[in-house]
């Protein structure tokens, strides 16, 4: 029986003709670590530094900063994931679902936060896996940016979002053995929440340079941080809140009628293509 060898090239097919994810390698894992840290520094620095400190008095160079930083890292994690094994079909599959996905972000933008392209990215991480899925949904958000002109210093925060929201889907459990109804389920679930907290953390990234627009639920440098945490979640409530149940329950609806088709068809290429993986062969009466 022949069966493919995880290795060079990505994602190789199990003996039950199942495939595998993107394998990662020590470097990239280590890159994709290095990203969160950075990520969760960028989203999160008004909770994270001193009212005192340097970051909170030069609040408006911080987008432009982070913005710069993010990039770097994301291109890092790119090429080090490259490295590691993703072969020319690795790429090409990168290429259609990235694009994909960015042709389905525009169809719903701007009418209750419905967005398709996001049930997308929870299926194709679901089947390649979280290295590949972050890849993929930071390269989909760089693509829709330069699509729909949405280019600006909220790009990298986006990117870095989305390839978090595409990599969860590849880390959760059962990728070998659950499927059916309970699989789609599963992945419903997790793209409501995820798709709110996409949300949640692109507020993280404009909320506190509002200034005094909206004083009463405006970031405070010099205010206690239980006071800061009450006027972000006041202000998520106020602002995005429908926007992004709206992606959520789209997600949901997406996944369980679509969800079945859509991922036989990732994982009947992904086994065909077999991203130029080893075959190997198994003796006679092994």
């Amino acid at each position: 029986m022949a069966h493919g060898r995880p290795g060079e090239g990505g994602p190789a097919v199990s003996r039950t003709g199942r495939p595998r994810p993107v394998h990662l390698g020590l470097r990239s894992t280590a890159a994709l670590v290095l990203v969160g840290v950075v990520g969760v520094a960028g989203f999160g620095w008004p909770f994270l530094a001193p009212p005192a400190s340097a970051v909170s008095a030069h609040a408006q160079d911080a987008p432009w900063l982070f913005a710069g930083l993010l990039v770097l890292l994301v291109a890092v994690v790119a090429a080090t994931i490259s490295e590691s094994g993703l072969g020319p079909k690795a790429v090409a599959m990168l290429g259609v679902l990235a694009a994909a996905g960015a042709a389905l972000r525009p169809l719903g933008a701007g009418t209750a936060g419905l967005e398709p392209m996001f049930f997308l990215m929870v299926l194709s991480g679901r089947v390649l896996g979280p290295g590949f899925g972050f890849v993929l949904g930071s390269v989909t958000m760089f693509a829709s940016a330069l699509l729909t002109g949405g280019v600006g210093p909220w790009m990298p925060f986006q990117m870095l979002a989305m390839g978090w929201f595409t990599m969860g889907a590849g880390l959760l459990p059962g990728a070998e053995r659950l499927r059916g109804r309970a699989e789609l389920l599963l992945l419903a679930g997790y793209g409501f929440l995820a798709a709110v907290a996409y949300g949640t953390a692109m507020n993280l990234a404009g909320w506190p340079f509002m200034g005094e627009l909206t004083s009463s639920i405006a970031f405070v440098p010099d205010a206690p941080l239980a006071t800061n945490l009450a006027r972000f979640v006041t202000y998520c409530l106020a602002t995005s809140l429908g926007w992004d149940l709206g992606r959520a329950v789209l997600t949901v609806v997406l996944t369980l009628t679509l969800g079945s088709t859509v991922l036989k068809a990732l994982r009947r290429a992904t086994r065909r293509a077999a991203f130029e993986s080893q075959v190997t062969f198994d003796a006679p009466g092994a």
